[in-house]
């Protein structure tokens, strides 16, 4: 077995072989530009029409109302900033979460200093935010709400459908961040029924570079790049081709195998959570309700064990991330779970572990024996 086990898979996946297979061609023979009138741009052009039709097919969009980008962080400023430009009329009040990701927060709070007023929303112990929140900081002049799809540090999945329920009742364009569901659990935008969703590539085994944005038909996005007339305008530029390739060839994959890649990941989630619960005990804390999480996520804390250290320690066999930053000597806990009202010592004793579609029952065997020994040593 090749160490380090990799089991942080909602930080980045490694691209399929698949995928690699499918965007080859795009980088030598079919090199061409797609706005070219010749062959091979337009044998470009029809990849990216493939690849739109694929990327479509698995969130249940029509494949026009999807606009590739370069990651999950451009389609969030795209889908909120791009929103705000086009409809200013709508007033300037925006609702979000207090367990966003730092590309939905950081463009709250650049268009806050040009005087849009943000509600961040609490969310409860395990990081859900609930609709009745929503519904009570909506305003005449709230122009949007964006509220995440699934967190990516606990796991926890959002009630979007309910959310955006209400904020279709009181004509409100709703946006939601699923960089960490997709491929992991149904997203579809009719059940979910937003008008904005972004997607990210490297969290689907597509490269890193590579995101796509759904937009709602007949909702207005101002670009925020501007050029000439690819992706309708929304986004221009000349195409990356090869990975747009491999994003349509991912959410292929993803749609054939949604079902078994979803048990797959649970089976292995739930059977780590055994192994540490069964010679561990109560030292073990979960830190999100599993039967509403991302099937493959397990936010953890250790008692009396540092997650650095932790992390540290098993780095040369392991490779998992912790729920704390430590700069310069102080230790400060994330944004998610300080929302989450976790006390400072469970913050900084918390880890995320998440499966992936490669992941082995072997290498969890061995994940919870290398965990067990290791957090029976730092908490002597």
């Amino acid at each position: 077995m090749e160490k380090p086990i990799y089991l942080d898979y909602n930080a980045t996946t490694p691209i399929a072989l698949e995928v690699i297979t499918e965007m080859l061609p795009y980088f030598d023979t079919n090199f061409g530009n797609p706005s070219s009138a010749y062959a091979i741009g337009r044998t470009n052009k029809e990849a990216i029409i493939k690849a739109r039709k694929q990327v479509a097919s698995l969130i249940n969009a029509k494949p026009e109302e999807i606009v590739f980008t370069s990651c999950a962080t451009e389609s969030n400023n795209l889908a909120i900033h791009g929103f705000i430009l086009a409809n200013k009329e709508k007033g300037k009040h925006i609702i979000t979460s207090a367990v966003e990701h730092p590309a939905v927060t950081e463009v709250c709070k650049y268009l806050a200093t040009f005087g849009y007023e943000i509600t961040y929303l609490p969310v409860d112990t395990f990081g859900r935010v609930n609709p009745a929140d929503v519904e009570k900081a909506i305003r005449p002049d709230t122009a949007l709400i964006t509220i995440m799809h699934a967190n990516n540090e606990v796991g926890t999945i959002q009630p979007i459908s309910e959310i955006a329920t209400i904020a279709k009742k009181n004509q409100i364009a709703f946006h939601t961040d699923a960089a960490q569901s997709l491929g992991k659990i149904e997203v579809d935008v009719q059940k979910l029924n937003v008008d904005l969703l972004t997607i990210a590539g490297h969290k689907l085994y597509a490269p890193k570079g590579i995101g796509a944005l759904y937009i709602r038909q007949g909702t207005k996005i101002e670009n925020l790049i501007h050029g000439a007339s690819q992706e309708k305008g929304i986004r221009p530029g000349t195409e990356n081709v090869p990975y747009i390739v491999g994003l349509g060839k991912a959410c292929e994959l993803a749609q054939q195998n949604l079902s078994a890649i979803s048990n797959h990941l649970s089976t292995l989630r739930d059977k780590l959570l055994r192994g540490l619960q069964e010679k561990l005990g109560m030292t073990v804390k979960i830190n999100a309700d599993l039967t509403n999480c991302l099937p493959n996520t397990l936010s953890v804390a250790f008692e009396n064990v540092s997650a650095h250290a932790l992390a540290s320690f098993i780095s040369n066999d392991i490779l998992i991330s912790t729920g704390s930053a430590c700069h310069s000597g102080e230790t400060t806990i994330s944004s998610v779970l300080h929302a989450m009202n976790l006390d400072f010592r469970t913050a900084t004793a918390t880890v995320r572990i998440s499966t992936g579609k490669h992941t082995t029952d072997e290498e969890i065997d061995f994940a919870v024996e290398v965990l067990v020994n290791a957090v029976k040593k730092l908490s002597n």
